[in-house]
Formats: structure tokens, C-alpha cells, sequence
């Protein structure tokens, strides 16, 4: 199991200008002078492209070019400036590293409206990469992640490691759930009888459910073309 780190920027953004001028300061002239050539590149040639389309390349690149710290938002910027698809996105998640799998992720509600890449956060979800996990559950799961799926995102989290805070718009989503609740103690009950300790964010998330508590202010949440974003129904 690896073990999370902070959340980039990717996670607390949807728009594309800001990603950048977070990211530059903190690049030296030539990774800035790579990154504004990749995304020229990525921009001239959009859309769904075969294996060896040079923007895919440019985001194996990105580690070694901008540094592992600055490397997620960097293969953001190009997978936006290439306009990639849900077609795309698929094609780079199924052959890419586990960092690029990761950008990805943080790059879902930019490029993709729908559920239609709801099968990648699953996917990111069975794992046990805590990266990938962390990844899954930004704003695109908080959209569109059902809610028996989402229940058990939250419960992803506890189990690896995962901070809950990271878990985008978790106190909306976890407001009145009863069944959420439910899961919860029973997992709560399973390590005391187990003479485990419940993890304070357990207890934290469980707080969140209580149907009496003030509901928190919806954020501003704009889809990847810059409209209001689309949530997907609970069931």
C-alpha cells in the first residue's frame, strides 16, 4: 500500500487558467518553457488520437520535466489543452503508470460532463493505491457517484488510510444518510470486537450524518466547459 500525499491543486479547482498560474511560479525556466511547448503541441492536436499522439507522450514526460511534486497538475494542463475525450481518458488510465492514472482522475471534472467515466473511478476504487483512491473521490465521484457506490468510497477511505477531508463535498453527501450511518457502526462495532481502535474519522463521518445538522452551503461547482456541473441522482 502506498501512502497519500498531499492533495495537489487539481483537486481543489476546475479551472484550467488557475491550475496554471498555481503551477508556474513554483517551475524553473526550462520545466515552464516544456510545459507551455507540450501544451502548444497538445492544443494543435485535440481530440482522440492513436498511441503514440504526442501529448501521450508528453505526459510520460511530465515527472522527469516538472518534477514528481508539480507533475499532476502539469499532465492536468496537457490533458485539458488536448481536449481528451472519455475515449481518450480510458485509453491513457488503461496503459498509463499509476501517475498517470492519477491525473486522470483529478482531471474528470474538466473534460467530462456525465458518468460516462464513472468505470475509471470504480476501477481506482478497487485498489489500494491510496493516490489513486484519494483521486477517486474529488468533485467528478460527488457529482455522479451513485450513492451505494459513494458509501463505499467512504468506507474505501477509512479502510486504506485515506483522509476524509479530502473527499469532495462529503458533508452534503453524508448529510441524513441513515444507511451510511448504519455502515458505519458497523464497522466501528467490527474493530472494537476486534480490539482495534476506531479511527477518528469514523467518528467524524458519522457526525456528518446526523439529520439534524445544519446543512453546509452548496459550493460553486462548474462543469468542464465552465457551465454548472450536473450531479448525478442517488439512489
Amino acid at each position: 500500500m502506498t501512502h497519500p500525499h498531499p492533495a495537489p491543486a487539481t483537486s481543489r479547482t476546475t479551472d484550467p487558467a488557475t491550475l496554471y498560474a498555481d503551477l508556474v511560479p513554483h517551475l524553473e525556466p526550462p520545466a515552464r518553457a516544456w510545459l507551455d511547448r507540450a501544451l502548444e503541441e497538445a492544443a494543435a492536436q485535440p481530440g482522440v488520437h492513436g498511441p503514440l499522439a504526442v501529448w501521450e507522450l508528453r505526459l510520460a514526460e511530465a515527472g522527469r520535466r516538472c518534477g514528481h511534486a508539480h507533475a499532476d497538475t502539469a499532465r492536468v494542463l496537457i490533458l485539458h489543452a488536448a481536449r481528451a475525450d472519455t475515449e481518450a481518458l480510458g485509453r491513457v488510465y488503461s496503459q498509463g503508470t499509476a501517475a498517470e492514472r492519477r491525473a486522470v482522475l483529478h482531471s474528470l471534472p474538466l473534460l467530462v460532463d456525465g458518468p460516462g467515466a464513472l468505470p475509471l473511478v470504480e476501477d481506482a476504487l478497487r485498489t489500494n493505491d491510496t493516490r489513486l483512491v484519494a483521486a477517486a473521490v474529488g468533485p467528478y465521484a460527488a457529482r455522479h457517484l451513485p450513492a451505494h457506490l459513494w458509501r463505499h468510497a467512504v468506507l474505501k477511505c477509512l479502510f486504506t488510510g485515506v483522509p476524509v477531508a479530502g473527499i469532495a463535498d462529503l458533508e452534503r453527501r453524508a448529510l441524513g444518510d441513515a444507511e451510511l450511518a448504519r455502515m458505519l457502526g458497523d464497522h466501528a462495532a467490527e474493530r472494537t470486537a476486534a480490539g482495534r481502535s476506531v479511527p477518528a474519522d469514523l467518528n467524524r463521518v458519522l457526525a456528518l450524518t446526523d439529520p439534524t445538522a445544519t446543512p453546509p452551503a452548496r459550493p460553486a461547482d462548474h462543469g468542464p466547459h465552465g457551465t454548472e456541473g450536473t450531479e448525478g441522482k442517488e439512489s
